[in-house]
């Protein structure tokens, strides 16, 4: 991703070994499983060392909080969540239509956000209350807001696109209308849809709301 790594997303003065690289990993991995089950407040940095097979002290090594380590979790989940962007819609390989990558990438996302929805729901919670790494979240998914615009401003060019929308604010919106729909349906369980269903509804109202035709405007009229 194309972001800047926010600056306390690597310890300065951390490890640069393969062994110390691998270190870090299995204390990050160490750390979504504690948090999953303990939730941020209970989670104590003597059992994410020992899920990790490392004594307490050889935490501080890697991380200065429980605070930073949790935040690198979150990022990386953000990370996960917004790859669907590049393995789907924006293939540059695919030889898909735009309704198929949307669908796909929806598809991707629900998928990955389903099988993650434990640790989600902690960090949904924690990002009410934490500012800084709300803040974090933000400027780390702005490029790939930037990155929805742009594909909406292009396609209207094209005349796949109702023109009157304004692509930054449809970017924005429809980004928090699958995440919130997301969190809502997997994490809250506030309803309980088949999953293809919920899919290919929230597919339809996603192309519905930017006017998406089957075909640019004016093409095959002699047909």
């Amino acid at each position: 991703m194309a972001t800047a790594v926010p600056a306390d997303r690597e310890k300065p003065n951390g490890p640069r070994s393969r062994k110390g690289v691998a270190t870090r990993a299995r204390l990050l991995g160490a750390a979504k499983a504690v948090f999953e089950e303990d939730g941020f407040l209970e989670a104590r940095i003597s059992d994410i060392a020992e899920r990790a097979g490392l004594s307490h002290g050889s935490f501080y090594h890697y991380f200065d909080s429980k605070e930073q380590i949790f935040r690198e979790v979150a990022m990386a989940l953000s990370d996960l969540l917004h790859a669907p962007l590049s393995t789907a819609i924006f293939d540059p390989s695919s030889t898909a239509s735009p309704q198929e990558r949307i669908r796909a990438g929806n598809r991707r996302f629900l998928e990955d956000y389903r099988r993650e929805a434990k640790i989600i729901g902690v960090i949904e919670q924690v990002c009410r209350h934490d500012t800084h790494l709300n803040m974090m979240r933000f400027e780390h998914e702005q490029h790939d807001r930037e990155r929805v615009s742009n594909s909406i401003a292009q396609l209207q060019r094209k005349g796949w696109i109702d023109p009157t929308i304004n692509p930054a604010i449809a970017a924005s919106a429809l980004g928090a209308m699958v995440t919130r729909f997301a969190e809502m349906w997997l994490v809250q369980g506030l309803f309980q849809p088949d999953f293809d269903d919920g899919v290919e509804q929230l597919t339809h109202l996603f192309l519905n709301a930017l006017n998406l035709r089957e075909r640019p405007a004016g093409a095959g009229a002699a047909e």
